[in-house]
């Protein structure tokens, strides 16, 4: 059964791109979150890292497609944390750099060669292409985990997208800006995490790379998980009434047991007897209902109440 990460992945790869510029914007960003810069033999190249053989084949199409690129098999190994084949493949040679050039990943300064870390404007400057772009990181080192099943905390929910560097991990964030959905960012170990955590946020990133079938998904289990929620709260609220009528009770008891074991219920001016041989006769009752038994409001058996407890205090102090 597919994890939620892997069914955003197979929406994505599902609708192919068809702008140049938005494939462009793509191939640059999964670079980014699952591959490197590498040189063979003199010549510069790229190499990409991936468990998902039909992301390996969304990236392969348009590379060969669009650019003219073919990619070659590196290695497959198996990694034991995933239980997949990690496939990684490379792309050397002249029209390789050429591509890396385009996709802003290198840079030529008088005659050498840069790396450049930052996100160029002019790779994202439509909405199209920023969303492509979001598409690509995702597609090479994202992730989105949802609540357990059964779970009843709002918590759970988490989106994140690994990058190499923190300087293209802070553009990326800067880029989420202009979706108006705002990130955080940390240092994983070698890595930078650009991450939300909010489940209106994830969805709004959904919605921005039209994974639709997924934000439903996500909509309908934040439903759930709020009912439930909800319902948890009536109860516990429903148990925490339930204990202060209780207690309420045994308190209010005592207090009369007090009055009747020393001057004696008679005592009392009959507004008061009756409170209290009210509560003596259903020890469970809660005050609004021995106010309605006596036809009286709430605010009145607890004026009367507290005139009990002021009296069996007295006494007890005697």
């Amino acid at each position: 059964m597919l994890n939620f990460t892997e069914e955003i992945k197979n929406e994505i790869i599902s609708v192919p791109l068809q702008d140049v510029d938005c494939k462009l914007a793509a191939i640059s960003a999964f670079v980014r979150t699952s591959g490197s810069v590498i040189s063979r033999n003199g010549e510069l190249g790229f190499e990409i890292v991936t468990e998902n053989e039909s992301t390996a084949e969304f990236i392969s199409d348009i590379l060969e497609g669009t650019f003219g690129l073919h990619l070659t098999v590196a290695s497959a190994k198996f990694d034991v944390m995933s239980g997949r084949d990690k496939l990684t493949f490379e792309c050397v040679g002249a029209a390789a750099q050429n591509l890396l050039r385009e996709m802003r990943i290198i840079r030529e300064e008088k005659g050498e060669l840069f790396l450049n870390f930052g996100i160029e404007e002019d790779l994202v400057e439509k909405a199209n292409c920023k969303s492509a772009y979001l598409k690509g990181a995702f597609l090479g080192g994202g992730s989105c985990t949802l609540p357990e099943e059964g779970s009843y905390s709002r918590t759970g929910y988490h989106f994140e997208i690994v990058f190499a560097n923190k300087i293209t991990a802070s553009d990326f964030c800067d880029l989420l800006c202009d979706f108006e959905i705002l990130a955080k960012l940390v240092a994983r170990k070698d890595s930078a995490v650009v991450y939300v955590k909010s489940k209106e946020v994830i969805s709004d990133i959904l919605h921005v790379i039209a994974a639709n079938s997924c934000l439903e998904k996500l909509n309908k289990i934040v439903e759930l998980k709020d009912r439930t929620n909800n319902e948890n709260r009536v109860n516990n609220c429903s148990v925490s009434n339930i204990d202060k009528t209780v207690t309420a009770s045994v308190n209010q008891v005592k207090a009369i047991e007090i009055i009747s074991g020393t001057i004696g219920l008679q005592s009392l001016d009959k507004m008061l007897f009756d409170v209290a041989e009210a509560r003596l006769a259903d020890k469970n009752a809660s005050m609004q209902e021995l106010a309605e038994r006596l036809k009286i409001s709430k605010s009145c058996i607890n004026h009367r109440m507290r005139k009990i407890f002021e009296l069996a205090n007295s006494l007890g102090k005697d």
